[in-house]
């Protein structure tokens, strides 16, 4: 089964953002037919293109009714942090791995603030996102310090369709700032099923539901590089997840001591 999942990556860096009407830069291959590999079906990761034109009808489609956006915080290097909606807080002390759950809004322009806790004065991101009738994440991702991965927080559009029967769906958010591309792999086969994902990308595939161990390593052409981070991951049917890759693969030589690990968010209701 392919996932036919349409995955877009923005990174909200200046200007008013308009979501889901760019293109998107992924992980994996560079192609973008399905394969099949012991079980899994996997799309390679590959930038998409949006149409070439949206004619006014479809555009005023995407603007109806309501986003439901939820907030990663991302950023190993960052303290707790405060989420402002227009002006009005909608998450408070949002600590490092959290996930919230989806907030409600209407379709079109928001201006999105994300703040120390407690410390509204203390702004480390400020943007006017435009959100189509469609489901978000917003990962804070990268580093406050200056030397590091810049701090800028991705935008994805989430999928949150049932994959069906006994397959569940998984897609990859590489948040790591400090980790090259990395090769997941299941420990039990070897069989990879995400390729070459750089940091700040995403790749998708779908899996047969079960109990995984699967290893993190370092991309190489062949699938086996050194092993950096070895998890459980348990995956039901019919249910779709998102895997953030967070932390800091060497902690000794960073400004804290928040290891790699991967935090799991389950996107179907």
């Amino acid at each position: 089964m392919a996932d036919r999942t349409r995955r877009r990556v923005l990174a909200a860096l200046g200007g008013t953002v308009a979501v889901g009407l760019a293109g998107c830069s992924q992980g994996g291959d560079s192609g973008g037919t399905p394969t099949e590999t012991d079980g899994m079906t996997k799309t390679g990761g590959m930038t998409e293109e949006m149409d070439d034109e949206m004619t006014e009808g479809e555009m005023d489609g995407e603007m109806d009714g309501n986003a439901y956006v939820r907030v990663a915080h991302l950023s190993p290097d960052a303290p707790n942090v405060d989420v402002y909606v227009d002006g009005s807080a909608v998450l408070e002390d949002v600590a490092f791995t959290d996930v919230s759950g989806y907030l409600e809004l209407s379709a079109g322009t928001h201006t999105v603030e994300i703040t120390a806790a407690g410390d509204m004065s203390t702004s480390v991101f400020e943007q006017d996102l435009e959100l189509a009738a469609a489901d978000y994440t917003i990962a804070a991702a990268g580093e406050l310090a200056e030397d590091g991965e810049a701090f800028s927080p991705l935008v994805l559009e989430d999928d949150r369709e049932s994959p069906g029967g006994n397959m569940a769906r998984v897609r990859l958010v590489h948040a790591a700032p400090d980790a090259p591309a990395v090769d997941v792999t299941v420990n039990a086969t070897g069989a990879a099923i995400f390729d070459d994902v750089a940091y700040g990308e995403t790749s998708s595939t779908t899996v047969e539901a079960n109990d995984y161990t699967i290893q993190v390593r370092a991309a190489n052409e062949d699938d086996d590089g050194q092993v950096v981070l070895d998890q459980d991951l348990s995956l039901n049917g019919g249910t779709g997840y998102t895997v953030f890759a967070a932390g800091y693969l060497s902690p000794d030589d960073e400004p804290t001591d928040e290891a790699l690990q991967l935090v799991v968010a389950q996107d179907t209701q």
